[in-house]
Parts: C-alpha cells; sequence; structure tokens
C-alpha cells in the first residue's frame, strides 16, 4: 500500500525559503518515481519537480527552474524540495505523487498526474 506524508509548508515572506519533506513507505523506492504537484483554487494541478532515484533523473517546470532543487534519501526513502527565492505566486497546496517509472521519462511522469498522492500541504508566500 503506496503511503505518502507530505511535510515542511508553512508561511514565509518573497525571497525567502522552505523545504518540503515527502515520506514514502510501502514500495519499492527505486522503482517509483516521486513529484511534487501544486495547485491552487480554480486552476489545474501542476508539476512542479520530480525525481527517478534508480537513476537520478530529475524534471522541473520552467517557472521554478534556479530557484528550486529536488533531492532524495534512498535510505529513508524521502524525497526533499527546497525553495528558494520564493515568490506569491508560488503560493499553492503542494502534494507530492509517486508512480512506478519503469521504462518512462521523469518528463512524461512529471507533466501528467501520477497515480499516487498524498495530502496536501499548504505553502503560503507573502508579499
Amino acid at each position: 500500500d503506496v503511503q505518502l506524508q507530505a511535510s515542511g509548508g508553512g508561511l514565509v515572506q518573497a525571497g525567502g525559503s522552505l523545504r518540503l519533506s515527502c515520506a514514502s513507505s510501502g514500495f519499492t523506492f527505486d522503482d517509483y518515481a516521486i513529484g511534487w504537484f501544486r495547485q491552487v483554487p480554480g486552476k489545474e494541478r501542476e508539476g512542479v519537480s520530480c525525481i527517478k532515484s534508480s537513476d537520478g533523473s530529475t524534471y522541473y517546470t520552467d517557472s521554478v527552474k534556479d530557484r528550486f532543487s529536488i533531492s532524495s534519501d534512498r535510505a529513508k526513502g524521502t524525497v526533499y524540495l527546497q525553495m528558494n527565492s520564493l515568490k506569491p505566486e508560488d503560493t499553492a497546496v503542494y502534494y507530492c505523487a509517486a508512480e512506478w517509472a519503469l521504462g518512462k521519462t521523469i518528463e512524461l511522469m512529471c507533466t501528467n498526474l501520477m497515480d499516487h498522492w498524498g495530502k496536501g500541504t499548504q505553502v503560503t508566500v507573502s508579499s
């Protein structure tokens, strides 16, 4: 049973930083990709950043490149999203998600909704 637990959201001023954590269990970590998605009311959920730990491949949506960094701790089964230089437009509920990754590219998985989802964590960036 795939389980994902996101944490680390909060309120921060523009230009500040937050680190989100996604603790996973119930599956073989290296067989899956884990991603961070975000959603604001009235808009579709979008892929922010994803990682496939088996080969280290990553994906970032254009709006967060050079500001966000995704990493994984395979021993802990945890994926982190370091978010720097935050902007008000980064305000959203952030979700971590997972999908069986064998034979799939990280871009394909991150630009479509994944199969398994955790509860979201709110990130609010004030101007």
